[in-house]
């Protein structure tokens, strides 16, 4: 009997990926516009993974940040919505490299019930969200980098349209309806509580709204026009409190690394490499995001090694 048992125990830690990974969390602090793939990777990971339970939690990104540097929370990945938040917040003291893997674009959203639907165009959606019978919703800039690339829209738009204080109007407007992260606005416009929101092209898929497309110079898509964005700037909360950092316009690129303090290192780069794999790929792309092919970073010498077949250098 003592045999047979002692038979069965062992089968049972044989069993491919069920030893090893019983019990096993891997946290996440993700950017609220990730919210879709990153269920969609959480579920094929631990589908190959049994075994593993991931736990992520949505935020603003620079909210997501704070967790790690004001308030020391444990985490293995954080996924940012805008590279720069890794750079000048994590990086030297809780993160030794950046992966950007995936680009997007600032479009405003809206439902056919919008008020002015019908006529609300590329040539027109200025005039439109300044009536004093539509209300338009944004993220907060001090915690979402979706809201301080809106305001980064907002500076450009006056530019490209030649219209000197359209982005204090559009500023000034409406700023009751400012939400902490991109994703809070979704409700909030299927509802009819706002007619407009600013939002990432992606989200506006994933949810099914329609959308006006900003000229480049405007949307922030563009790596070619990175120098033309760069004119744009906001004053952002800066790692010590208090302090406050300028952020300047770019073209909008998503980052990931592993905190160097990640409680489960080695799940979190499998996980990562997952991600930067095939089937995130392909995750991405169903949900409206377009994957950076390979991906890209500035610190390919701290990167590790598993996860260096997927990147190429800033300048390569």
């Amino acid at each position: 009997m003592r045999l047979t048992l002692s038979i069965m125990v062992l089968m049972l830690l044989l069993l491919p990926g069920c030893a090893g990974n019983k019990g096993k969390e891997l946290i996440i602090f993700h950017a609220g516009s990730l919210s879709v793939p990153v269920m969609k990777l959480n579920a094929a990971f631990e589908k190959a993974n049994p075994g593993v339970r991931v736990l992520s939690e949505a935020a603003g990104s620079l909210v997501c940040a704070r967790k790690i540097t004001e308030l020391g929370r444990p985490c293995d990945i954080i996924l940012s919505a805008d590279y720069f938040v890794i750079d000048n917040l994590l990086i030297p003291s809780y993160a030794s490299w950046n992966i950007k893997f995936a680009t997007n674009e600032i479009v405003i959203a809206y439902r056919t019930e919008s008020e002015y639907s019908s006529i609300f165009r590329e040539e027109n959606w200025a005039d439109i969200l300044l009536r004093d019978d539509v209300i338009f919703g944004r993220s907060d800039p001090d915690s979402d980098p979706c809201g301080y690339r809106t305001v980064f829209a907002f500076q450009l738009a006056e530019d490209h349209y030649g219209r000197p204080g359209l982005s204090d109007s559009l500023l000034m407007k409406d700023l009751q309806y400012i939400r902490p992260k991109e994703v809070d606005l979704v409700a909030l416009t299927e509802t009819g509580v706002i007619d407009y929101m600013f939002q990432y092209k992606s989200v506006a898929i994933q949810h099914g709204f329609r959308y006006i497309k900003l000229p480049d110079e405007i949307n922030l898509s563009t790596l070619e026009l990175k120098d033309y964005y760069s004119r744009a700037k906001y004053m952002i909360p800066g790692s010590a409190p208090g302090e406050r950092t300028e952020i300047r316009g770019d073209y909008i690129s998503y980052s990931g690394t592993i905190p160097v303090s990640a409680p489960n290192n080695e799940l979190a780069i499998k996980y990562f490499s997952f991600m930067l794999g095939e089937e995130g790929i392909k995750i991405f792309r169903d949900a409206g995001q377009e994957p950076l092919i390979p991906a890209v970073t500035a610190n390919s010498d701290f990167v590790p090694e598993a996860l260096k077949v997927f990147i190429r250098g800033e300048d390569e």
